[in-house]
C-alpha cells in the first residue's frame, strides 16, 4: 500500500511540475504557456480557467497522499521510551558507587597470565634536555700601538 502511494506522489509531484509550467504567467515571460504578450500555446479564458483548476486538484490529490503516507509510516514505528526497555540478557549489571554490594566476577579467579609479546616497537624516549651552547669567548685584546 505504501510503494501504491509512492508511486501516486511521484506521478502527482510531475503531473503538477507540468500543469504548472503550461500556465501563462501574468508577471512576464515565465511560464511556458506563453508570457506577458498575446498569443500563445493555450490562450482565453476557457484554458486558465482549465489548468487553474487541474493545478488545484493535483495539489489537493497530493496534499492527500503525503497525509497518507505519513499517517501509514507512523503506524510502523510506535514511539517507545528508552526508559522502557530492559537490559539485553547476559550484560553484567553495572555497580552503583557507594552501595555495598560488590560485584561478583563472572569467571573464578586464576593466575593471571603473563602480557603477549606485541611485535609493536617500544615507546621511544624522552627526548634529552636541550644543550646550551657555550659563552663566547672574549675577543683577544688588540696588541698595543708600540708593539
Amino acid at each position: 500500500m505504501q510503494t501504491l502511494l509512492l508511486i501516486i506522489q511521484v506521478l502527482l509531484a510531475i503531473a503538477l511540475v507540468v500543469v504548472v509550467l503550461l500556465q501563462r504567467s501574468e508577471g512576464g515571460a515565465l511560464g511556458i504557456g506563453g508570457g506577458g504578450g498575446g498569443g500563445g500555446l493555450m490562450t482565453g479564458r476557457g484554458a486558465g480557467n482549465l489548468l487553474t483548476r487541474t493545478t488545484a486538484i493535483l495539489a489537493a490529490l497530493f496534499f492527500a497522499t503525503s497525509i497518507a503516507l505519513a499517517v501509514l509510516a507512523s503506524r510502523h514505528h510506535k514511539p517507545r521510551s528508552i526508559l522502557d526497555l530492559a537490559p539485553p540478557a547476559g550484560t553484567p549489571a553495572v555497580p552503583v558507587p557507594g552501595s555495598s554490594k560488590a560485584a561478583t566476577p563472572a569467571t573464578p579467579a586464576t593466575k593471571p597470565s603473563p602480557p603477549a609479546k606485541s611485535s609493536a616497537p617500544a615507546a621511544p624516549a624522552a627526548p634529552a634536555a636541550p644543550s646550551v651552547p657555550a659563552a663566547p669567548a672574549a675577543p683577544n685584546a688588540p696588541a698595543g700601538p708600540g708593539k
